[in-house]
C-alpha cells in the first residue's frame, strides 16, 4: 500500500445530500494530507455543491485516477462515460438520478478490482430510486457482490471504540434468527479475523452476541446459544481465533466501548445498528467484509427533505473517508 492511498469517493445519489456532504467533507485538509482523494460523480452536481456550501472550491474534470491532485481547494471529479452528468432534479426521487449513481458505484468497484485505487468510500444512493429506474441491484453491497464474485459480502457499522459486524442485515427478524445457525456464526467469525488481522490487529478479539433474552438463561430461553453459538465459538477457538461468547447483548456493547473487545459479531440488523446509532450517530460509519477490496460509506440516507439546503452534517463522510485511510494505512487520523 502507498503512504499516501488513492481513495475514490462516489457521490451518491445527486438528487440527494451526497454532492453537500462530499464538498464539505473535501474542504478539510488533513484527509488531503492523508490521502489523495477524487469523486466519482458528476461536474455539475458538484459545482453546484461547492457554490451552495460556499466552500470555495475549485471543481476540476480529470480522466484517470492518477490525474488527483487533492487539494482541499480543488475537488477532483472523475466522469463515467455514458452516465448521466445533468437533469438531476433536487430532493426527489430521479431515475435519471438513479442511472447515473448506479453508474458511479460500478465505475468505482471495477477500478478497486483493478488496482487503480486503494479504497472507496461512498456516499449515499437511493434503493427506491434504483428499483424505479429498473436497476436489479438492491444497493451497493449487491454491486460489489456481483461485480467480484464474491459469496459471502457483510456489513459492520463503527462509531469510535464499538464495532459490530452483522451476521444478517437486511431479512425479516423471524428469518434473522432462523439465520443464526453454526455454520453462518462460524463463517462471520472467521470474515471477522481475517479482515482485522488484514488491518493491522495482531489478535483481535472478537466478541460474539447472544440472540435471546440472557443468553438464554441456560436453555431457559430458546436454545440458540447452545446448539448454533457457543459451538461455532468453540470451532473458532480451535482454529486460534479468539473468540469469546455469547454474550448477553444487554452487556456486551458496554463492554466494546471500554474496549474489552475489537469487534462484536451480531445476530441481526437492530441488533447492532442501535447500538451504534445511540453511542455514536453522527459519527457512524459502514464497512463491508468480505469483498477483495476496501469499502466505507455513509451511514446515512439520501436525505431528500434536506437536499440543497445546505443542512446536511458531513461528520459521517468525514469519517468514513478517515476509516478508509486508516484501514489502508494502518494510521489513524485526526482531522479536527
Amino acid at each position: 500500500m502507498t503512504d499516501r492511498p488513492l481513495i475514490a469517493i462516489t457521490l451518491g445519489d445527486p438528487s440527494g445530500v451526497g454532492p453537500e456532504v462530499v464538498a464539505k467533507a473535501l474542504a478539510n485538509p488533513a484527509l488531503h494530507e492523508a490521502a489523495r482523494l477524487f469523486v466519482i460523480g458528476a461536474l455539475e452536481p458538484m459545482q453546484a455543491a461547492v457554490a451552495q456550501t460556499g466552500t470555495g472550491a475549485q471543481v476540476r474534470a480529470i480522466t484517470a485516477p492518477a490525474d488527483a491532485a487533492s487539494t482541499a481547494s480543488t475537488i477532483d471529479v472523475l466522469e463515467v462515460a455514458d452516465a448521466p452528468t445533468s437533469g438531476f432534479p433536487t430532493g426527489e426521487l430521479s431515475t435519471t438520478s438513479a442511472q447515473a449513481s448506479h453508474a458511479w458505484v460500478e465505475t468505482a468497484a471495477r477500478l478497486a478490482i483493478d488496482g487503480a485505487i486503494d479504497a472507496i468510500s461512498t456516499a449515499p444512493v437511493n434503493k427506491s430510486a434504483w428499483r424505479s429506474a429498473g436497476i436489479d441491484d438492491t444497493g451497493h453491497q449487491e454491486v460489489f457482490k456481483r461485480l467480484t464474485g464474491s459469496s459471502y459480502v457483510a456489513t459492520m457499522l463503527v462509531s469510535g471504540q464499538l464495532r459490530c459486524m452483522h451476521l444478517s442485515t437486511h431479512l425479516s427478524l423471524s428469518d434473522a434468527c432462523a439465520y443464526v445457525t453454526r455454520e453462518h456464526v462460524l463463517r462471520a467469525i472467521r470474515v471477522t479475523h481475517q479482515h482485522f488481522t488484514r488491518w493491522g490487529f495482531q489478535r483481535p478479539r472478537i466478541g460474539v452476541a447472544a440472540l435471546n433474552p440472557h443468553g438464554s438463561d441456560g436453555g431457559l430461553i430458546g436454545t440458540t446459544e447452545q446448539d448454533e453459538i457457543a459451538p461455532a465459538i468453540a470451532d473458532a477457538l480451535s482454529e486460534g481465533i479468539d473468540a469469546r461468547g455469547p454474550v448477553p447483548a444487554d452487556s456486551i456493547f458496554n463492554q466494546g466501548i471500554e474496549g474489552l473487545h475489537d469487534v462484536i459479531v451480531v445476530m441481526y440488523h437492530d441488533q447492532g445498528h442501535i447500538p451504534i446509532k445511540v453511542h455514536g450517530f453522527e459519527e457512524s460509519v459502514s464497512v463491508n467484509l468480505g469483498l477483495p477490496f476496501l469499502r466505507t460509506s455513509v451511514d446515512h440516507g439520501t436525505a431528500f427533505d434536506i437536499a440543497g439546503q445546505n443542512r446536511a452534517q458531513a461528520t459521517s463522510m468525514v469519517e468514513a473517508i478517515k476509516l478508509a485511510i486508516a484501514l489502508a494505512t494502518g494510521r489513524s487520523i485526526s482531522s479536527g
